[in-house]
């Protein structure tokens, strides 16, 4: 069962693990720099 809330839920966990990959990589980045 999909609803809204589901599907926001969803989007919301895809938008923060993109956020997390993004800051991990400029810090790997830094460090390596």
């Amino acid at each position: 069962m999909l609803t809204n809330a589901s599907r926001g839920t969803a989007n919301a966990w895809r938008f923060y693990y993109a956020l997390v990959s993004v800051i991990t990589v400029l810090c790997g980045k830094l460090v390596v720099a």
